[in-house]
C-alpha cells in the first residue's frame, strides 16, 4: 500500500511577503502541488481616481525590496501614455538607480533568503528553529559561507547607498519621473558612484559568484530538482536605446521567449490572465489592459490572491533563467554567451540546467555580474549640463504600458487615463507568473510544476521543498489575513 501525506507550509518563511504551498506526497515524491499567496492588498483599485503623477510613488509600494523596478515600469507606462521618451541622461539614470537595486535584491535573496537551505549555521537564533536535511558542505566551506553571510548585510547597505546617490533615498527613489528622472548627474555623484560600485564589483566577482558555484558543485543534483516550464519568458532591461516603441528598443538584457529550447519575439498583445482558482469575480481569460480586479474572497475552488498570467494560454516561467538565456541565445550579446559559458564550465553543467533548483541561483550570479559590469560604462555615458527629463503634459485620455524586467522576472504595468484621472490600473509582477496557481484549463503554474516530481526525504521536515520554492524567490507582499469592509477577520493561515 502507497503512503500518501498532506504537507502544507504556511506561511514559507526567508520570502518576502506570504505565501503558501500544499504538496501532497505519496511514497516520497511530490504528486501534487498547490501555491497559494495568501493576502489581498488591492493596489489597482487604490490607484483609481489619481492623479496620473501619483502612480510611480504608489506603485513602488509593492515591495519594498524591489522598489525600483516598480517606479521604471510604472514610469515607462506613463511615458507612452503622455507620448514621450525620456532623455539620455535620463534613460542613464533609470539605468543605473535600476541596477543598484538589481544588485541589493540578489545579494539580499543569495545570502539572506536562501543560503541557509545549505548551511545550517549556528545552533542558535535567529538560525533555529530550521528544517533538518542534507547539510553537505564541508565544515571549512560552512564558516566561510557564515562569514560571507555576515558580509553580504554590508554589501546590501553599499548597493542601497548605490542607489541612492541618484535616487535620492532607498528604499523607493524619489527620483524618477515621467521623461526621466529630476536629479542632476554631477562629477561629485559620478565619483561617488564608481566608488561604491568598485567596491561591490569586487563582492560580486570574489564572493558572491565563487560562492554559488561552491555550492553548486557540491549539490549536483540541484541541477535535477525543480525543473519548471520549458517556456520561458521576459521582458528585458535596461534601455540601450530610445525607441518610443518599448518593445522595439534595445536593452541589455533581451526582450523576447524560449519554447523548447528556441529563441522567439515577444507580444504583449498575447498576455492574459485567468481567474478560475484565484479569489476574484471570474472573467474569461482578459488581457491587464481591459481587466478588473474585483475580491471576492471564499470562492468555490479558489485557493489564492495570486492570478494566472498565460502568454497564448500557455504557461511561461519568468525570471533570471528567461533573461540570461534569451540574452546568451539571441544572438545580440556575446558578452553575456561569455560569462555564461565560463560560469557553466566551472561547474561543468550545460545551459538547459539553468532552468532547475540551483540553476535559478547561478543566473542570478551571471546576471548580476554581467549588469554590473555595464554599469561601469554606463556611467561614463552622462552628458553633463544636459536635461534629465523631457518636458510634458497630462492628457485628458490616454492609455499606456510599461515593460521591465524586477530582479525576480518580467513585471509589466497598464494604465488607462480618463478626464486626467487614473481610471483602470492593473500590474503583473514576476511572481503572478512563477507562483500562479491553476489556470482556467487546470495548468499548474510555473511552481507548482517544478514541485510535482520532486523527492521528499522526510515530510516533516521538507527542506527539499523550501529549496526549490526560495529558487523563485517568491516577493508576494506584507500582510497575512483578509478582513472585510468593517475589519472582521476572514481568515488567518498557520503552518500545519
Amino acid at each position: 500500500m502507497s503512503a500518501t501525506v498532506r504537507v502544507k507550509l504556511d506561511p514559507i518563511t526567508r520570502i518576502e511577503g506570504h505565501l503558501s504551498v500544499e504538496t501532497v506526497i505519496e511514497d516520497g515524491v511530490v504528486k501534487e502541488a498547490r501555491a497559494g499567496g495568501t493576502l489581498y492588498r488591492g493596489f489597482e483599485s487604490i490607484m483609481q481616481g489619481h492623479s496620473p503623477l501619483d502612480v510611480i510613488q504608489f506603485a513602488q509600494r509593492f515591495c519594498g525590496v524591489c522598489p525600483t523596478a516598480h517606479a521604471i515600469a510604472s514610469a515607462q507606462a506613463l511615458d507612452t501614455a503622455f507620448g514621450i521618451v525620456p532623455t539620455e541622461n535620463g534613460r542613464v539614470i533609470r539605468n543605473l538607480v535600476g541596477g543598484a537595486n538589481w544588485i541589493q535584491s540578489h545579494l539580499l535573496h543569495f545570502y539572506t533568503l536562501s543560503v541557509l537551505d545549505y548551511v545550517p549555521g549556528p545552533y542558535a537564533p535567529p538560525f533555529i528553529p530550521r528544517f533538518e536535511g542534507d547539510y553537505r558542505l564541508p565544515k571549512a566551506l560552512n564558516e566561510q559561507l557564515m562569514e560571507h553571510y555576515i558580509l553580504a548585510l554590508s554589501m546590501r547597505l553599499k548597493a542601497h547607498e548605490l542607489s541612492a546617490v541618484f535616487s535620492g533615498k532607498m528604499p523607493h527613489s524619489a527620483s524618477i519621473v515621467p521623461g526621466g528622472v529630476t536629479i542632476q548627474p554631477t562629477v561629485d555623484r559620478v565619483t561617488t558612484f564608481l566608488w561604491r560600485l568598485r567596491e561591490l564589483r569586487n563582492f560580486i566577482d570574489n564572493y558572491y559568484l565563487p560562492d554559488v558555484i561552491a555550492i553548486a558543485r557540491v549539490y549536483q543534483d540541484g541541477f535535477e530538482t525543480g525543473i519548471g516550464p520549458s517556456n520561458l519568458l521576459t521582458y528585458g532591461s535596461y534601455d540601450l536605446s530610445l525607441e518610443p516603441d518599448v518593445t522595439k528598443r534595445k536593452r541589455l538584457l533581451q526582450m523576447g521567449r524560449l519554447v523548447d529550447g528556441e529563441y522567439r519575439d515577444f507580444d504583449p498583445a498575447r498576455i492574459t490572465e485567468e481567474v478560475r482558482h484565484s479569489w476574484y469575480t471570474d472573467s474569461g481569460p482578459t488581457h491587464p489592459s481591459e481587466e478588473v480586479t474585483v475580491p471576492m474572497p471564499g470562492k468555490t475552488d479558489a485557493y489564492s490572491w495570486v492570478k494566472a498570467p498565460r502568454y497564448d494560454g500557455e504557461v511561461y516561467e519568468v525570471g533570471p533563467t528567461a533573461r540570461v538565456l534569451c540574452t546568451a541565445l539571441s544572438g545580440e550579446s556575446p558578452a553575456m554567451t561569455e560569462v555564461t559559458n565560463q560560469v557553466l564550465s566551472e561547474v561543468r553543467v550545460a545551459p538547459d540546467v539553468l532552468r532547475s533548483t540551483l540553476g535559478r541561483h547561478l543566473a542570478r550570479a551571471i546576471e548580476t555580474k554581467f549588469v554590473a559590469d555595464a554599469m561601469q560604462d554606463w556611467i561614463m555615458e552622462f552628458q553633463l549640463g544636459q536635461p534629465v527629463c523631457a518636458e510634458f503634459s497630462i492628457p485628458d485620455t490616454a492609455s499606456g504600458v510599461g515593460l521591465w524586467c524586477a530582479p525576480r522576472g518580467a513585471l509589466g504595468h497598464w494604465i488607462q487615463i480618463e478626464e486626467g484621472k487614473v481610471s483602470r490600473y492593473q500590474a503583473i509582477v514576476p511572481t503572478t507568473w512563477n507562483c500562479s496557481p491553476r489556470d482556467d484549463s487546470g495548468q499548474p503554474g510555473p511552481l507548482e510544476q517544478a514541485l510535482e516530481g520532486l523527492a521528499v526525504r522526510d515530510p516533516d521536515s521538507p527542506i527539499e521543498v523550501l529549496r526549490v520554492v526560495h529558487s523563485y524567490d517568491p516577493c508576494v507582499a506584507c500582510a497575512i489575513h483578509v478582513v472585510d469592509a468593517r475589519g472582521n477577520e476572514r481568515g488567518t493561515f498557520r503552518a500545519v
